[in-house]
């Protein structure tokens, strides 16, 4: 397999945030090669949307098993049964890679190469957030997460800044890493009349999207702001409702697409941001960006964008009401962000991903084992031996 596609692939994944969507966007590249793709969701379940986007790629098998994610409380309790699922998985469908979009799970004694995606972790989380070290209840944690970093064939995060950061986190020198930018296609299009509002998105319950800092600005602008995400957390707990943003909750796609198509300005003040697919979704739009000064973001998209200090709440304020003043200035900022999501396609995605199976193929076969699978497994996924 080293120099051609694989055939099979497995994926973990969860229903929590923007890793399901990218996990789709990926999975649906990689069907339309050929690729035949399994994606092992864990945690909270996929709402009937999600399960209809995933139904709607020909090619992928989905299955869910609702075992605490590894950043979840409890989350130790799940593991041994999470992983004795994955194993039968894996003896089941035969991928020529598995991808892990986690870390613990990456130190399983897998029979083929692993790639492991680093798509966000508590402990840089907390001191981005929270500006220090995870408390000691993260300690376990922070061992799998270490273990599954040095245990994969390769590791791949979505910006060089956060593969940085995750290294000198965890005190670990990946001898085999690599980028691959997040890419994104859809139905956001630069193609609509822009009107006077600014909109923001995301998990509005994690503070380090800086939702706090949208609805307090929100009150001192002279255009509405509109705010778009889930206010429950995985606990089941709901945030406080914005006192100033007008809050939409959770939108469809193409809900979404439409609220992009006519914002005039996107604001993501962020604490903490790996990548970022709204960021990209409101570029492909056209929006005008405002964005937290972080170097995840700079790397993506500077040139393209303003930044602002995370909490600087007057400077926040004035960076937006200096777009709304000059729509000139406006314009050129939505062009320049539309042109550079030109970069961060779902094909290039794609491309690099191939690129990366062979790679991490090159680096590691494993041997293979015995193992007793219970049918239902093939059944579910579809093949019939």
């Amino acid at each position: 397999m080293p120099e051609s596609s694989p055939g099979r692939v497995m994926m973990t994944t969860d229903a929590v945030g923007g890793v399901w969507q990218y996990s789709l966007e990926l999975a649906s590249g990689l069907c339309r090669r050929g690729v035949r793709v399994l994606l092992a969701a864990m945690g909270p379940a996929p709402s009937s949307a999600h399960m209809e986007a995933a139904r709607a790629i020909r090619g992928l098998a989905l299955l869910h098993r609702p075992y605490r994610l590894e950043w979840m409380a409890g989350a130790e309790v799940d593991f041994e049964a999470a992983a004795a699922w994955l194993a039968d998985l894996e003896a089941a469908f035969e991928p020529d890679i598995v991808q892990i979009n986690g870390y613990a799970h990456a130190s399983l004694p897998w029979r083929c190469p692993v790639v492991l995606v680093c798509h966000s972790c508590v402990r840089s989380w907390w001191q981005a957030v929270r500006g220090g070290e995870a408390p000691a209840e993260w300690d376990a944690y922070s061992t799998r997460v270490a273990d599954g970093l040095r245990r994969a064939d390769l590791v791949v995060a979505p910006t060089q800044s956060f593969l940085h950061a995750v290294q000198a986190i965890y005190d670990i020198r990946l001898p085999a890493a690599c980028t691959i930018p997040n890419g994104r296609s859809g139905p956001f299009r630069a193609d609509s009349a822009k009107q006077p509002f600014v909109f923001s998105c995301g998990r509005a319950w994690d503070e380090a999207k800086g939702f706090d800092l949208v609805d307090r600005i929100a009150g001192r602008l002279p255009w509405p702001v509109f705010v778009a995400g889930s206010m429950q957390n995985t606990d089941g707990g709901v945030c406080r409702a914005p006192a100033h943003a007008q809050m939409l909750g959770s939108l469809r796609e193409d809900e979404l697409a439409s609220w992009l198509a006519h914002a005039s300005l996107f604001l993501l003040p962020a604490r903490y941001e790996p990548f970022g697919l709204a960021v990209l979704e409101a570029a492909m739009s056209g929006c005008a960006l405002v964005l937290g000064n972080l170097d995840t973001l700079r790397e993506l998209w500077d040139g393209a964008a303003r930044f602002v200090d995370a909490g600087d709440e007057d400077t926040l304020r004035a960076s937006v009401i200096a777009l709304i003043r000059d729509p000139l200035l406006r314009r050129e900022m939505g062009g320049r962000a539309r042109e550079r999501a030109r970069l961060y396609t779902a094909e290039r995605m794609v491309e690099g991903y191939v690129r990366a199976y062979r790679r991490a193929a090159r680096r590691s076969y494993a041997t293979s084992g015995v193992s007793i699978v219970d049918p239902v497994y093939r059944q579910e996924i579809g093949l019939r031996r």
